[in-house]
């Protein structure tokens, strides 16, 4: 099964050894304080050689002791929040669980998790109650002794508080500061026991600045756009094996978005045999995605197009023959999704990414101004898509799944993730662009999926047919769906509807 998070909302402070913890009764809605109890902890945080999940904010460790004992993965939110993922102690030998390793593969990808720091803490517990008797808040006064085990051994202690909500609010949370602040205590230059322990040896990333409209070259602008997707899809890629809600979709579209801004501003980056292998290698990881998501459309519209007719007009087990080929087919695209982003071969993607934005390989022309360079750039794929949309028209196969009609779809996604990279130097005239090319786009993209949608209908009514079922709503909704504007072929987008991209 996979873990289940808990959001922790919690703030730590540092405090001398002889700090006396102050009259937590006195802040608003407390009714009491339990008397305090102690418990003796002990922890092992994992990371990567390089301590690359403790610079990303990621702590991962193996905790005896307290109420909470197992292990615990804690992924960043905010500034005071974290979601935390549990999974059971179990053995020691038996290594980090493999949900918990799923979590951060994007991360760690093939690198070993080794030891990197032991803390032994002595916790004194206060829970905070209110007139209920619920508990609001846990208050803790950690005393800590650290070992670093990796990348160089030292020992150290300290003490701090920890003030985390439990059924209290964010009032409390502000309040309980105020209170500490009051007595002299002011928020910890920590944001984990981890990165205390680790101190100089951590070096965390840094976020790019958005490039800057005025002074922005055309390589910030290619690169903002790059970081920016390359982000999103590694944000997807823990939510898509959890197989969370539109996460297939969303990690499909920052790969295809990364593809074609590579494929518009290729003149930018002076390596075209890199470029061009991580632009097949991202077509291959799209491609694996899009089976798990046309699965999850399809059956996602079927569902809709059949709860629309008429129960009259329903003939036989319908939903039910429509849930056992289409689920199917999504769980069959996710195991395999699933399994190409456990593999060397994204890995390998994912490392070329982070090169690429690390020591971008660049042209001349990546230096010059954006306003001047961008510009013209996209105007290629305007000239692009007109002359593929005029291809289109030429051949127009009715209801068909006319290629020319498949080529004119991709060069107006390309045009429109084209135009919203170039939206910091100019946003207004990008909008009104990928507004345009979007539109393209969902005419040609209604009509795939009408076609689509009937083959699908015929081989589901198939299906019914063999096995003694009514094939009759089958047939209907396929009569239907071609009927539909979409279904009869797409109109002809008006091309000269498409503004260009002006230049300075």
């Amino acid at each position: 099964m996979d873990p289940t998070p808990v959001v922790e909302i919690e703030r730590k402070y540092d405090v001398g050894d002889g700090t006396a913890v102050p009259a937590l009764e006195h802040l608003p809605g407390v009714a009491r304080v339990d008397p305090p109890a102690e418990h003796r902890l002990e922890a092992t945080y994992f990371d990567t050689a390089d301590l690359l999940l403790a610079s990303l904010r990621i702590t991962l460790r193996r905790r005896t002791g307290g109420g909470d004992a197992g292990w615990h993965l804690k992924l960043p939110l905010d500034a005071d929040e974290r979601c935390e993922y549990r999974e059971p102690l179990g053995e020691e030998a038996d290594g980090v669980p493999e949900p918990l390793l799923r979590l951060i593969r994007v991360h760690s990808r093939d690198a070993a998790l080794v030891p990197v720091v032991r803390l032994r803490t002595r916790r004194t517990v206060h829970l905070l109650r209110g007139e209920s008797d619920g508990v609001l808040a846990e208050f803790s006064d950690d005393r800590v002794k650290a070992k670093v085990l990796a990348p160089k051994g030292s020992e150290l202690h300290w003490r701090e508080w920890e003030f985390e909500l439990v059924d209290g609010s964010r009032e409390l949370l502000d309040a309980g500061q105020e209170l500490l602040a009051a007595a002299g205590v002011r928020p910890a230059g920590h944001g984990s026991k981890l990165a205390r322990a680790l101190g100089a040896r951590l070096n965390p990333g840094t976020a790019a600045l958005p490039p800057s409209k005025r002074k922005a070259s055309a390589a910030d602008v290619l690169l903002a756009c790059l970081r920016e997707q390359v982000q999103a899809l590694k944000d997807q890629d823990p939510r898509v094996r959890l197989d969370a809600p539109a996460a297939v979709h969303g990690m499909r579209v920052a790969t295809r978005r990364i593809r074609s801004v590579l494929a518009t501003y290729r003149g930018l980056l002076a390596d075209a045999d890199a470029v061009n292998l991580l632009r097949q290698e991202l077509k291959w990881l799209a491609g694996v995605l899009g089976e798990a998501r046309d699965a999850e459309v399809m059956h996602e519209r079927l569902k809709d197009l059949v709860a629309a007719e008429p129960v009259e007009l329903v003939m036989g087990p319908v939903i039910r023959r429509i849930d056992l080929q289409l689920g199917a087919d999504y769980e069959n695209a996710h195991t395999d999704v699933v399994n190409a982003l456990d593999g060397q071969r994204y890995f390998r993607l994912l490392d070329a990414l982070e090169a690429l934005l690390a020591a971008p390989a660049l042209t001349p022309l990546a230096s010059g101004r954006a306003h001047k360079v961008i510009p013209k750039l996209v105007r290629r794929d305007v000239k692009r898509l007109r002359k593929a949309a005029r291809e289109a028209v030429r051949h127009t196969a009715g209801t068909g799944d006319d290629p020319a009609l498949h080529e004119a779809r991709k060069d107006a996604k390309r045009l429109r993730y084209a135009a919203e990279a170039a939206a910091p130097i100019n946003p207004a005239q990008a909008a009104q662009l990928a507004d345009a090319a979007h539109g393209v786009q969902k005419i040609l993209g209604d009509h795939q999926d009408s076609v689509v949608t009937r083959e699908l209908l015929r081989r589901l009514g198939a299906e019914a047919f063999l096995h003694g079922e009514n094939g009759f709503t089958f047939g209907r909704l396929h009569a239907l769906e071609q009927s539909r504007p979409g279904g009869r072929g797409p109109i002809p987008p008006r091309m000269e509807e498409l503004p260009y991209p002006a230049t300075e």
